[in-house]
């Protein structure tokens, strides 16, 4: 028996969300991040947001915005630009807090979320200023003695990262929920999705179930359940400017583009009411005339 039918779009999808909430965004740096969503973040009235995620222009544009107050992360970039421009001048002039952890701590911050108990233990981030400067994170002795020395070792207990929402970009997606991705790499969007109260997955193409593995992909590439999703929205081309490998790769020209908007409030204004104040068919559609006259 097929499950339910989850089919909705982004607009509706962020319909949804509240001021102040925390809000969890899969890919990683500049890469599969569910821009589309972004985009219509852009376009509400939200506030006040809790960013968490390894950070790419997702967050860079969420701060540049002022749509974002807090950002939790492993790290923001864009990849081929090292510092994601927006989230340093963010930093830099105090108008978001962050919390800045080791990659490690972070995603298993997101398995404790995922798994439901209030933390993990770790050795990441032992040495590290991060205990020092983050009062929240708190260490744990081991109660099992080291089979060698007997002692009891004391570890970071990383915090679970409950997200009250989580978004994903997937290639594949039946109208239930199961997703597949298709690229080298599945990044934590699984975690992100079980780590969170209700999650969405935006993907290049829903299609019915029984052709999700179609081409030889393995079951292994299906790390997203339908039990875990709450809606899916198509949205073709929808991690641009970030790469979908093997569909498509980062738009450079694209993001550096929007990595010179942070010159000054001109550049910014300039490129938002050309991109950002369109809805998506509209970006699309611009972005679309852009790639036909480069070539």
């Amino acid at each position: 028996m097929p499950g339910a039918d989850k089919t909705t779009t982004v607009d509706e999808i962020v319909g949804e969300l509240r001021p102040g909430m925390v809000v969890g965004i899969g890919g990683w740096g500049s890469r599969r991040k569910p821009m589309a969503i972004v985009r219509a973040i852009l376009r509400s009235d939200l506030s006040d947001l809790t960013i968490v995620a390894y950070g790419g222009p997702d967050v860079g544009l969420l701060c540049r915005s002022g749509q974002a107050s807090h950002v939790v992360s492993g790290f923001v970039s864009l990849d081929s630009i090292p510092l994601e421009p927006h989230y340093r001048a963010a930093r830099q002039s105090g108008s978001i807090s962050a919390s800045e952890l080791d990659e490690g701590m972070f995603l298993l911050g997101l398995q404790a979320a995922a798994w439901r108990v209030p933390f993990l233990p770790t050795r990441a981030g032992l040495g590290s200023d991060i205990p020092r400067l983050m009062d929240h994170i708190a260490t744990v002795r081991s109660p099992y003695p080291d089979p060698e020395s007997g002692e009891h070792e004391d570890l970071i207990a990383v915090p679970a990262l409950t997200l009250d929402v989580a978004f994903v970009h997937q290639h594949r997606c039946d109208r239930s929920g199961n997703a597949v991705w298709l690229g080298e790499d599945p990044f934590m969007d699984d975690l992100f999705v079980r780590a969170a109260d209700r999650a969405f997955v935006t993907t290049e193409q829903v299609v019915p179930t029984e052709e999700l593995r179609s081409g030889g992909v393995d079951i292994t590439r299906q790390r997203i359940s339908r039990l875990d999703v709450d809606g899916v929205a198509e949205t073709p081309n929808g991690a641009h400017f970030t790469e979908c490998p093997p569909l498509y790769g980062r738009d450079e020209v694209f993001q550096q583009r929007y990595a010179a908007t942070a010159k000054s409030d001109e550049a910014w204004g300039a490129f938002a009411a050309e991109f950002l104040e369109l809805d998506e068919q509209g970006y699309q559609a611009k972005v679309a005339e852009l790639s036909e006259v480069a070539r």
